[in-house]
């Protein structure tokens, strides 16, 4: 199956930006999209922003449009979501998934494949 390692995380004051990567090896050819989630302690796990792969469509959260970016690299087989403007409330563990239902975007439940995730910390 296809495995997912995130990357990129770390600690930044408000303000400032991170690059996250998500770097998949196998075959990811049956997948709808890729999403980006997060999920900070005692909360559920929410929609961050995804990638269609048929067309390079984005989605969004209310909460990150305008200062986050969804992209990739076909070459290197890898995801980003470049953030920039963080706030504190940006502090989660920060995932990525491939999606092959077709289920809505925003819901973790469409998504089959997790990375373990990456630590991001924005300090006030």
């Amino acid at each position: 199956q296809v495995q997912l390692v995130e990357s990129g995380g770390g600690l930044v004051q408000a303000g400032g930006s991170l690059r996250l990567s998500c770097a998949a090896s196998g075959r990811t050819f049956s997948s709808n999209a890729m999403g980006w989630f997060r999920q900070a302690p005692g909360k559920e796990r929410e929609f961050v922003a995804a990638l269609i792969w048929n067309g390079g469509s984005t989605e969004y959260a209310e909460s990150v449009k305008g200062r986050f970016t969804i992209s990739r690299d076909n070459a290197k087989n890898t995801v980003y979501l470049q953030m920039n403007s963080l706030k504190p409330e940006d502090t989660a563990v920060y995932y990525c998934a491939n999606k092959y239902s077709r289920g809505t975007v925003y819901s973790p439940e469409a998504y089959g494949s997790w990375g373990q995730g990456t630590q991001v910390t924005v300090a006030s």
